[in-house]
């Protein structure tokens, strides 16, 4: 959505000007230095600072492309990406926007962050407090985004689910999961399918509104195992 494209551009732009040695700021490594200077910071990083790309298979556009980041959390594109290259920095912008919310020393959007952010957002980029009012700009799409979120955590504006934000999913959790759903699917035949369907449709809304994605994306993921379990089984069915 546009507003939201804007919103994300705004802070994107203010992170760039006040990082040095950044200039135009390449979104990507950007990311990627943010999570290298949490990690020399001290940050309990476990499986070290790397951020983590993954494309979805297409032959033609749009591209998706979802960023994995050190602490969890899963962001994905939220444009309509032509190219692969595109889709990887749009995934980068939004997960960007979210690393540097979550720096702040309080963990919660209140009146006094909310304005204290607008007036910083209005005085890097010129702006006058018409603007701020004005949910079709950048900023005010910005000041419109917090007060929607108040009170929330600023690491995802949106909707976190914090089992899956404390606990990280290994291979052997996922492969329980997914063995539940083959069991699942051999008692009533098409829930699989339904659920994979209706899950697809989730994340891809979740994405496009620039949502934090780590529970939509998990679950996929232990559907598609399902799946490809399933077809193991029945090869003949293939």
């Amino acid at each position: 959505p546009a507003v939201l494209r804007e919103a994300v551009e705004a802070v994107v732009r203010s992170f760039a000007k006040h990082t040095q040695g950044y200039g135009r700021v390449n979104v990507v490594e950007a990311l990627q230095e943010f999570w290298q200077m949490k990690q020399s910071r001290g940050a309990d990083l476990k499986n070290g600072a790397l951020v983590v790309y993954e494309m979805v298979p297409s032959n033609s556009p749009p591209y998706v492309c979802y960023v994995t980041l050190p602490g969890g959390s899963c962001f994905g594109s939220f444009q309509f990406c032509p190219t692969k290259a595109e889709a990887r920095r749009s995934a980068a912008k939004i997960a960007l926007m979210n690393s540097v919310f979550n720096e702040h020393p309080s963990r919660r959007i209140t009146d006094e962050f909310i304005e204290k952010s607008v007036s910083e957002a209005l005085a890097s980029f010129n702006g006058n407090r018409e603007e701020a009012d004005n949910p079709n700009t950048g900023i005010g799409a910005f000041r419109f985004m917090l007060e929607s979120n108040k009170g929330k955590s600023m690491l995802e504006f949106q909707e976190v689910l914090a089992h899956y934000s404390h606990r990280a999913l290994d291979d052997d959790i996922r492969h329980q999961m997914a063995l539940d759903w083959v069991s699942r699917e051999q008692t009533v035949p098409g829930a699989l399918s339904r659920e994979l369907a209706s899950t697809e449709r989730e994340l891809d809304e979740a994405r496009l509104a620039g949502k934090e994605l780590r529970f939509h994306k998990e679950k996929k993921d232990i559907l598609m195992l399902a799946a490809g379990q399933l077809s193991n089984m029945h090869p003949s069915n293939c």
